[in-house]
């Protein structure tokens, strides 16, 4: 299945899924629908997400949605045809269901405004209209069918430092025109950035503005988003402005010279300590053989210091992009191609799982928090204190210490009120159990685990994602199974799975509302006293930040 555009991609549903009623639980009896986080969002028929939409204006009049081309939390993008011009677009459809807070219906208003409000650009996927009915919100946009950027690259016979100079120019000039026109994308990294067609000169267009945020000059931001290989040292200090966007831009351009991120560990504190450290490793291959000149521009968007890191403009007046007609054009060497490949369907493998995980929360399992929400909001006016949290997790014989509750409660405060309400409520009790759930992580082990034998093969892990990618490098595969499977006897177990999806080498995000939750709660976790305090597993020592 190939990739399609604006995040909903194929790299996460199996075709052999079973179709259900979402408003059927167990026995088949009917369940409610998903509340909403205030009495304004009690139901999807009543909520308008988009406000200048017209219900009269209907997405069938104009558009016939054929194949489904790739799925993700919120909703399923379909291969969209116009009825007149016969032109191929694509419809992310977006499942008003399940938005569960306000939070939600508030993303999915402003990537639709953001992506009508950025004037054309070759560089960015177009949106081309929008439409609302009772059940979806229908964003109909370029189709993009060329495939990810890692894809091409490791598809390619011949890879220079020249195509990478190439590439790095277009990310520069997409966030330079965002910038522009006030618009942080704040969620930059290879998966965003797809070819319009299979052509070797398509163009590469950058995708998916679920995260970005409209600013003014000087606005500082203090939310947590993104994707933790890509993230600026001050989103984890939750203060951050635009400049963001040109760190992302850096650790892309990083991968693309090299094959890997910059900073990694296995775990994720210690993901958090290698990008507040910011130490770049200059010395593994092929970077002795790649010019100063690239070097020179890799440290200067990798600038830990947002005051003097490179704009935009500064990025693209480099004289490594200036003369990228120069840059050299000798192939960088398989080492880089495969280590691109491995970290792509690394990356692919445990999304796909994050992926199956989201989707096993049922609508019953939405009721049971409702229901555990209704015990503690003991004085019953629709708000959790802390004292009425701490009473509650008791009564539901929940173990946590009163730090941890505290830090719970902070995290799960969105509005920063000192309650919480029902939609901030569900919020955090959803990711709490996603993560933490050991019958969610069995759910998507099985997913794979074809055979029901307790293990996930060779062969599974090779059909898990040879429906990406149409075909995959057997290699690269042993790669991925070296390193997954500890214990060395040439298979996955439950154990090894689990370890895998909750060390730091992936931190893909399962939804947006997941991504928020975890990574808040992991910047709290590091706060302490007021500074940025990290554990160092080299020294063993506290390291203040």
């Amino acid at each position: 299945m190939g990739n399609c555009n604006a995040c909903l991609k194929s790299d996460v549903v199996g075709s052999d899924r079973k179709t259900t009623d979402p408003n059927r639980g167990k026995k088949g009896r009917k369940t409610k629908p998903n509340p909403y986080s205030d009495e304004s969002l009690n139901s999807s028929a009543t909520i308008r997400v988009l406000k200048d939409s017209n219900p009269r204006n209907r997405i069938g009049d104009k558009y016939i949605l054929g194949r489904e081309l790739g799925r993700g939390e919120f909703g399923i993008t379909y291969l969209c045809t116009d009825k007149e011009t016969k032109q191929e677009l694509a419809c992310k459809s977006i499942s008003k269901r399940k938005l569960r807070t306000a939070v939600d219906v508030e993303d999915v208003r402003r990537e639709a405004a953001i992506m009508a409000t950025l004037p054309e650009h070759p560089n960015i996927v177009k949106l081309k209209a929008t439409y609302e009915d009772d059940e979806n919100v229908h964003l109909v946009m370029e189709l993009c069918e060329g495939g990810e950027l890692f894809d091409r690259i490791v598809a390619r016979g011949h890879y220079s430092e020249r195509a990478a100079a190439n590439v790095a120019r277009t990310i520069a000039e997409v966030v330079r025109m965002c910038h522009a026109n006030g618009v942080v994308h704040r969620d930059l990294k290879p998966e965003n950035f797809l070819f319009a067609n299979k052509k070797e000169n398509s163009p590469l267009k950058a995708i998916d503005f679920g995260l970005s945020v409209f600013f003014k000059p000087g606005e500082k931001f203090s939310e947590i988003v993104g994707s933790p290989y890509y993230m600026a040292p001050e989103v984890l200090k939750r203060k951050y402005g635009p400049e963001v966007d040109i760190w992302s831009a850096g650790v892309i351009l990083y991968i693309l010279l090299c094959g890997v991120p910059p900073f990694w560990a296995e775990t994720e504190q210690g993901v958090a300590l290698a990008i507040l450290r910011g130490v770049i490793d200059f010395k593994r291959e092929p970077w002795p053989q790649i010019s100063d000149s690239a070097k020179s521009l890799v440290r200067q968007m990798l600038e830990p210091d947002p005051k003097i890191r490179l704009t935009a403009e500064q990025v693209l007046e480099h004289p490594w992009l200036q003369n990228a007609k120069k840059a050299s054009n000798v192939p960088l060497g398989d080492i880089v191609r495969t280590r691109l490949k491995q970290f792509s369907l690394m990356n692919r493998f445990k999304k796909r799982a994050l992926r199956v995980i989201a989707e096993h929360l049922s609508l019953e399992e939405v009721e049971i928090i409702k229901d555990m929400f209704t015990l503690m909001d003991t004085d019953k006016n629709g708000r959790v204190t802390y004292e009425e949290l701490k009473a509650g997790l008791q009564k539901v014989g929940s173990q946590l210490a009163e730090p941890e509750i505290k830090l719970l409660m902070d995290v799960a405060d969105v509005d920063g009120n000192g309650v919480l309400d029902y939609g901030e409520f569900v919020a955090v009790t959803i990711h709490l159990q996603r993560m933490e759930n050991d019958e969610h992580f069995r759910k998507a082990f099985k997913f794979f685990d074809k055979d029901d034998n307790g293990y996930i093969e060779f062969s599974e892990l090779e059909a898990a994602l040879v429906d990406d990618l149409g075909e995959t490098d057997t290699n690269v595969l042993n790669e991925i199974m070296r390193e997954v499977d500890t214990d060395k006897d040439g298979r996955i177990s439950f154990e090894e799975f689990v370890a895998m999806m909750k060390t730091g080498t992936d931190w893909r995000k399962a939804s947006r509302q997941y991504s928020r939750e975890r990574f808040k709660s992991l910047s709290i976790n590091l706060m302490k006293d007021g500074s940025l305090q990290l554990h160092d597993g080299i020294s063993g020592q506290a390291v203040v930040v």
